[in-house]
C-alpha cells in the first residue's frame, strides 16, 4: 500500500505520545538512557512528538539537592546525550530538565529535534502548598519573553513566549507547558492555543494521592475542549523518589474534549502511550467556533507577541498503521452506559420539543402516517409519550395507515398492531384510488396497464399521503407530524413540498437513521411501554427499511432502500464528517476504511445485531461515498431549504436553514466529486 492515501500525514493526523520511562533518584545519566530508550521506540512507532515528565532528565522529587552545582553539571550532561542521541530519530522530544540562567534555576521543558535544541519554555506557575515546595529552589518563568538560553555551546531561544511548528508537515504546531500549569486558573496552554498551536502538552510530575488521576484526565479533557486542541500529559512514574510522596506515571492523550489513550498507571515497566490526533478536525474546529478568535482578539492576539520556532521534520509517507480509534457509529457511543444516556436525552429533547409545539399551536391532536417502519414508529412512540407527560389522551393522537400499490401487509400489519398497543385512534385510507384517478388525470402508462414504475409513480403516492395527513389535521384540528429523520435530509430521500418532505413539526429531523434504531431498542430495554408494544417494536427494528412505493418483483423482493442509496450506516458516518466537521472525502474515506474494513477488529454497540455487524472495503466505501456527496452537495440542499421546524439532537449536527447548515440551493458536487477521486486509489 504506497499510495499516499494510506498514510496518516496525507490527512492532518500527528502521531503523539505520552511517555513514562523508569526514573531513577538524580542519576542524570539513567535518566538520560531511560529517555533515549522510549525515544527509539517511539521512532520505531512512528511518533512525530514524544511528551516526558516534568524534570525527567534531572529528577523532580530531590529537593535541595535541585541547588547543587555537581546536580546541575549532571543535568548539561545528560541534555547533551538526549541531544546527541536524536540527531537520528524522527519524533520531537519533549523533555524535562532544571536549567540555570540569569542566577536563576528554572524548571523547564526542552523541545529537542534532529541534533538540535528548538527551544526552552520555563514553567509559569510554581506550587508551593501542602506537600509542594518548589519555590525553594526555582524562578517562575512567567512574563519571560524574547529571550535566549547558551545551552551546548548554542544560543536557544528562551520564554514561555514559544510555540513550535514543521515547516515540512501541516499541522504540527505544538506548545509546552509544566504540570502545575495546567491546574492554574490560567493556564499558559491556552495563550499557546490562541497562538496557533493545534497540540498543548503538559511535562508534569504530579505525584499521586487518591482521586487525582480522575482530576487530571478531568483538566485534560477540559481544556482540550476549552482551548480547541489536542493535550498530551506525561506524569512521573516508578522510580521517582517516594521519600514523602508516590507516582502513578499516568499519561494521557485527549482531543476536543474526548479521551484517545490513557497509560496503564502503576506500572512496572517503562511505558509508552500513543494516539494519532487529527490536527485538520482541530483546526476545522476553531473555524466553526467563533468564539475562538473572540477570545484571541480579547487577549490581544498572542501570535503577535508569541515565537514561533520553526524545524524541519522530513514526515514520510510510508507508514500505513493507524494509532487510533474511530466509531463505525459517530452518532452512537460503544460504551452502553453512554449509549444509553445519549439515547435518554435523545429521547427526552424529541419529547420536550413536540409537547411545546402542541401546546404553542394550540393543537388538540397530532395527525400522524404510520407505516410500520423505523421512522413513522418512532415519531409515533415519541409522540405517545408527549401526550402522556402533557396528561392528554392518546387517543389524540390520529394515526393513519394508508396503503398504496407497494404496501406490504407485514408493515400494514405491524403499523395496526403498534396503534392498537398504544392506544391512540387508528384508521385506514387507501389511496390506490385517488392515486389511480391522479395517475390517469397525468396520463401516466401505468394507468393503462403498463408496469412503469418511475418516480412519478412513486411520488403521486407520497404526495397524496401527505395531502391527506395535512386536510385531515385541518379538519380534525391537529397538527401534521413530520417522520422523516436526518439521514433521510442529508440524502434527499423524501418526496419534496405535498410528500414526506413537509409537516407542520418534523420532530425526527435531528435524528439519523442509526440512532433512531438505537433509541427504539432503549425503549424496549427501558421499559418505557408495555410487553406488547416492545415486541412490536422489535419486530419492526428486524424487517427490511423500503419506502413501499414499488411492488415486489417477480422474485417477491421488496424495494430496498440501501440497495439504491448505500447502507444508513456509512451515510451516517458520511454524513457526520460532512456536517459537523467539514473533512476532506478523501479523509472521511480514510476514516471509513479504518472504522469498517474488518467486522472483527474494534467495538461494536452492544445491542446491535450480530447480523448487522459488516464490513465494507475501500471500494465499496468509495462507490457510496461518491453517491452520497452528488446527491448531499448537488440534489438535496433545496429539501433542506425549505424543511419544517424540528428539534436539533445531536451535537453531530442539525441540517436546517435555521441552525445548523446553510448552503445553496443551486450548488453542486463537483469539487467534493474530483478530491474524492484524486485522493481515493480506486481498489
Amino acid at each position: 500500500m504506497t499510495h499516499p492515501f494510506y498514510a496518516i500525514h496525507s490527512h492532518g493526523l500527528i502521531r503523539v505520545a505520552a511517555a513514562t520511562p523508569r526514573a531513577s533518584v538524580g542519576d542524570t545519566a539513567a535518566n538520560a538512557a531511560a529517555t533515549i530508550a522510549l525515544a527509539q521506540e517511539a521512532d520505531d512507532r512512528g511518533v512525530d512528538l514524544v511528551v516526558f515528565p516534568e524534570l525527567n532528565l534531572t529528577s523532580y522529587a530531590i529537593d535541595d539537592l535541585h541547588l547543587q552545582t555537581a546536580q546541575q553539571r549532571a543535568t548539561l550532561s545528560a541534555i547533551a546525550t538526549v541531544v546527541a542521541a536524536s540527531a537520528t530519530l524522527r519524533p520531537v522530544l519533549l523533555v524535562g530538565a532544571a536549567l540555570v540562567r540569569g542566577g536563576r534555576l528554572y524548571n523547564c521543558a526542552l523541545a529537542i529535534a534532529r541534533g538540535r535544541v528548538l527551544g526552552v519554555v520555563p514553567k509559569s506557575f510554581l506550587p508551593n502548598y501542602r506537600e509542594f515546595y518548589e519555590k525553594r529552589w526555582f524562578a517562575s518563568g512567567a512574563g519571560l519573553a524574547g529571550l535566549t538560553i547558551e545551552l551546548g555551546g548554542e544560543t536557544v531561544p528562551f520564554g514561555t513566549d514559544l510555540t513550535f511548528a514543521a515547516r515540512d508537515l501541516p499541522g504540527f504546531v505544538f506548545h509546552a507547558e509544566i504540570c502545575e500549569d495546567y491546574w492554574a486558573p490560567t493556564p499558559p496552554s491556552t495563550m499557546g492555543a490562541l497562538a496557533g498551536a493545534l497540540i498543548c502538552c503538559n511535562l508534569s510530575a504530579s505525584n499521586i494521592v487518591i482521586g487525582k488521576a480522575r482530576e487530571r484526565a478531568m483538566l485534560a479533557a477540559a481544556q482540550s475542549a476549552r482551548a480547541v486542541c489536542a493535550y498530551v500529559y506525561a506524569a512521573a512514574g516508578p522510580g521517582e523518589s517516594t521519600t514523602e510522596v508516590a507516582w502513578d506515571g499516568q499519561g494521557l492523550i485527549h482531543e476536543l474534549g474526548e479521551q484517545l489513550a490513557e497509560s496503564k498507571r502503576f506500572a512496572t515497566e517503562p511505558e509508552l502511550v500513543v494516539a494519532d490526533v487529527d490536527c485538520e478536525r482541530i483546526t476545522q474546529e476553531r473555524l466553526r467556533f467563533g468564539t475562538f478568535n473572540d477570545a484571541a482578539v480579547l487577549a490581544g492576539h498572542p501570535e503577535t507577541r508569541m515565537r514561533r520556532i520553526a524545524f524541519d521534520h522530513a514526515p514520510g509517507h510510508d507508514d500505513t498503521s493507524f494509532a487510533r480509534t474511530v466509531r463505525r457509529f459517530p452518532f452512537v457511543p460503544n460504551d452502553p452506559a453512554r449509549r444509553d444516556e445519549d439515547c435518554y436525552e435523545a429521547f427526552n429533547i424529541q419529547v420536550e420539543a413536540l409537547s411545546k409545539r402542541l401546546v404553542a399551536a394550540h393543537a388538540e391532536t397530532i395527525v400522524i402516517g404510520v407505516s410500520g417502519g423505523l421512522d413513522s414508529t418512532h415519531a409515533l412512540i415519541v409522540a405517545a409519550k408527549a401526550m402522556d407527560r402533557l396528561g392528554r389522551p392518546r387517543t389524540n393522537i390520529l394515526g393513519f395507515t394508508m396503503p398504496g400499490f407497494a404496501t406490504g401487509e407485514g408493515t400494514k400489519a405491524n403499523a395496526w398492531a403498534l396503534m392498537r398497543a398504544l392506544g391512540i385512534t387508528a384508521e385506514e385510507i387507501d389511496i390506490r384510488p385517488a392515486a389511480q384517478r391522479m395517475l390517469e388525470d397525468i396520463g401516466h402508462p401505468f394507468s393503462d396497464g403498463e408496469p412503469v414504475y418511475d418516480i412519478t409513480f412513486e411520488n403521486v403516492q407520497a404526495g397524496l399521503r401527505t395531502d391527506y395527513l395535512f386536510r385531515l389535521a385541518n379538519q380534525r384540528r391537529g397538527i401534521v407530524l413530520g417522520t422523516g429523520d436526518l439521514s433521510e435530509m442529508a440524502l434527499g430521500w423524501c418526496t419534496y413540498g405535498v410528500g414526506d418532505q413537509m409537516s407542520h413539526y418534523a420532530v425526527n429531523s435531528g435524528v439519523p437513521k442509526t440512532l433512531i434504531q438505537f433509541l427504539i431498542r432503549w425503549c424496549i430495554r427501558t421499559d418505557q411501554y408495555d410487553a406488547t408494544t416492545d415486541a412490536i417494536l422489535s419486530t419492526i427494528l428486524a424487517q427490511e427499511i423500503s419506502p413501499e412505493l414499488v411492488p415486489a418483483g417477480a422474485d417477491g423482493a421488496l424495494q430496498s432502500t440501501e440497495s439504491m442509496i448505500g447502507p444508513y450506516a456509512l451515510n451516517d458516518f458520511f454524513a457526520h464528517y460532512v456536517i459537523r466537521h467539514g473533512l476532506a472525502p478523501s479523509k472521511i474515506a480514510f476514516l471509513a476504511w479504518h472504522a469498517w474494513r474488518d467486522a472483527s477488529v474494534g467495538a461494536w454497540p452492544a445491542d446491535l445485531p450480530v447480523t448487522a455487524r459488516v464490513a465494507y472495503d475501500l471500494p465499496t466505501i468509495r462507490h457510496w461515498l461518491e453517491k452520497f456527496l452528488h446527491r448531499f452537495f448537488t440534489t438535496s440542499q433545496f429539501k433542506r431549504s425549505a424543511m419544517p421546524n424540528g428539534p436539533k439532537v445531536s451535537a453531530g449536527g442539525a441540517l436546517s436553514p435555521r441552525g445548523d447548515w446553510r448552503a445553496p440551493s443551486d450548488g453542486n458536487a463537483t469539487l467534493w466529486i474530483e478530491e474524492l477521486r484524486s485522493g481515493v486509489p480506486t481498489g
